[in-house]
């Protein structure tokens, strides 16, 4: 027999971006159904990097980041753990001077932030940093960001969501997804069918396809981040690391642990990816550069996952373009971590005001269509429908 339930608001995708957003939605008091596939903060929210910094992103993503910060300043209070939340520092690697004046140049353009970059000189920097390689010759250092625990962090959510009441449905896999003219209308197989007002695709990779059944069709593709952690070594890495113009990022855990990314690993179908030997002996070689210490460590294990990118990447997030009450975040390019948060409380804020404070403008899903009908959202009560 099928079971039937209704809520204010469904969700799709029990990641850290979903999983938040049912928490916020709890704390208004509207009533919400999160479904999650596998396990919630199984699939990228979990198995990324866990780097917690606004440095480097794009200046239409700082408003967002910058709520994200004060967000995970009260992390314990959101979810009733620090998930190894640690300001470290991010420390952003320039390898040549060119690399340096593009430092130089993003300090400029995002004064006003309060990220506080200073640039580090190569002299200032082999005084702070001694273990670095000679392949640094500068870099920029923002303070306050830092890392945290991908696999803790993540989960906590969807835990804490289901503790103020949210009704959190793991294994649930969506087959079919409409509106009725009334309500939207998810089911998932012969089992269980949700009825809500309103619906938030947080489907990550697997966002397009949903959006695409509400004619919101955009361009994304699959990408699969390599990484890998050492064994425990002793503690010498104060940073969370990152290169101007991409490449290896590493940190380093109060364990000893290394934990480092970069490079593309393959798909060995579409819920499965894994690292490839080739992209990690390269990843391996430009990290002992960077930092020596690593050149005699042993990788204890190394894993993939699945994310969406766009073309400009950038994500999206905000309403339908054709459909009212459907909300999407999707398409963070590998960036999403430490902005989930701040995402989940934006969603919120639509769902029950049908705007934010929060600038969104430039990840509207309209830009990817030629005579875009933006949908609106309104205020939605507190009663089920």
């Amino acid at each position: 027999m099928m079971e039937r339930i209704s809520a204010d608001v469904a969700i799709i995708g029990g990641g850290i971006m979903g999983s938040s957003a049912a928490l916020f939605l709890r704390r208004m008091g509207l009533s919400v159904v999160l479904l999650e596939r596998d396990l919630c903060g199984s699939r990228s929210s979990g198995v990324n990097y866990g780097g917690v910094r606004r440095q480097g992103r794009p200046a239409s993503q700082l408003p967002l980041s910058q709520r994200a910060q004060g967000l995970w300043a009260q992390l314990p209070q959101l979810i009733g753990i620090d998930g190894e939340y640690l300001r470290s520092g991010h420390l952003k690697i320039a390898r040549s001077e060119a690399d340096l004046a593009a430092l130089e140049s993003y300090r400029e353009r995002t004064q006003g932030f309060g990220m506080d970059l200073q640039i580090l000189s190569a002299r200032a920097l082999r005084e702070r940093c001694p273990w670095l390689g000679r392949a640094a010759v500068g870099a920029s250092l923002c303070p306050d960001d830092g890392q945290a625990n991908p696999r803790l962090v993540s989960p906590a959510f969807a835990l804490a969501a289901r503790r103020l009441g949210a009704d959190v449905r793991e294994q649930t896999r969506i087959d079919e997804a409409a509106h009725d003219g009334t309500a939207f209308v998810l089911r998932s197989g012969n089992a269980l069918e949700v009825r809500a007002r309103h619906l938030l695709n947080c489907a990550g990779a697997w966002a397009g396809t949903i959006a695409a059944q509400f004619g919101d069709a955009v361009p994304m593709e699959s990408g699969h981040p390599e990484m890998a952690v050492t064994e425990p070594l002793p503690v010498f890495l104060n940073f969370s690391l990152g290169v101007e113009g991409g490449g290896v990022y590493a940190r380093q855990v109060a364990r000893g642990n290394c934990v480092i990314g970069g490079g593309r690993g393959y798909a060995l179908d579409d819920q499965r990816a894994r690292a490839q030997r080739s992209g990690l002996a390269v990843l391996m070689q430009q990290t002992i550069d960077l930092l020596p210490a690593l050149r005699n460590a042993h990788i204890i294990r190394t894993w993939s996952g699945t994310e969406g990118y766009l073309p400009d990447r950038q994500p999206v997030l905000g309403p339908s373009a054709t459909t009212p009450g459907l909300i999407h975040a999707f398409g963070f390019a590998g960036g999403g971590f430490q902005l989930g948060p701040a995402v989940g409380a934006v969603l919120a804020d639509l769902v029950r005001d049908g705007q934010t404070a929060t600038p969104i403008e430039a990840f509207s899903i309209s830009r990817f269509s030629e005579s875009p009908r933006v949908a609106t959202t309104g205020p939605v009560p507190s009663a089920v429908v």
